[in-house]
């Protein structure tokens, strides 16, 4: 009974972090408008930075990703004992992203998961975090579109994670599998951009909250 408990009560603790939506929780506490609001209408760092505030952005980034780290690295770091391995850290971090998408605090309407399902990276290997998040920032350079560098970093992220393996660390399947479920969530959370980035009407880094604003009218979903 202890066995099943123990992965079942992580996993529900790794849920219950991740749906701390801290683009709401953040802009709140600095005095901002809801990011659900103006823009994207996405409860995440991109969004909050169209508010004006590059330090809400960065903050807001930072504790994403840490809800996605967290509960990653405390199964790492202290389950062995307890009969918590790759198994129940696959679990963890698929709820921590989970968490994020379909947060339960804030009647299930979360953001995309881009900067949470790069902690759970970072968790399961810093490498593999570095090595995917060096690819969002390659790609965001180059084109200037953050949705776009977020796919292509998604899609690179199971490739880089088999691939490497046994060179920087050593790949397992049901965490491979966790990855993989996470890349296609980002593809499917990402849909109303890839339509816009097919249109040529996507917004860039750097575009103001209005301009963002108008290429998001008539769009009432929170992707």
């Amino acid at each position: 009974m202890l066995s099943l408990l123990l992965p079942l009560s992580a996993t529900l603790a790794a849920y219950l972090m991740g749906s701390l939506s801290f683009a709401v929780l953040v802009s709140h506490a600095m005095g901002l408008s809801d990011p659900r609001t103006y823009g994207s209408k996405n409860p995440g760092a991109t969004n909050v930075l169209r508010s004006g505030s590059k330090a809400a952005a960065v903050v807001t980034l930072g504790l994403d990703a840490a809800k996605g780290w967290l509960p990653v690295v405390l199964v790492r770091w202290f389950g062995k004992p307890y009969g918590l391995e790759e198994g129940t850290l696959a679990l963890v971090g698929l709820a921590a992203f989970l968490g994020h998408l379909w947060p339960v605090f804030f009647r299930f309407q979360g953001g995309k998961g881009v900067a949470t399902a790069l902690g759970v990276l970072l968790g399961v290997s810093g490498w593999l975090g570095l090595a995917v998040a060096l690819t969002w920032v390659f790609v965001a350079l180059v084109s200037r579109y953050s949705s776009l560098a977020a796919l292509v970093a998604a899609v690179c992220a199971p490739a880089y994670y088999l691939l490497l393996d046994g060179v920087l660390w050593d790949a397992d399947a049901r965490i491979a599998a966790a990855i993989g479920a996470m890349v296609l969530l980002l593809i499917w959370r990402h849909q109303e951009n890839i339509q816009r980035l097919l249109r040529g009407t996507e917004s860039r880094l750097g575009q103001s909250k209005r301009a963002a604003g108008t290429s998001g009218t008539g769009s009432t979903h929170r992707p």
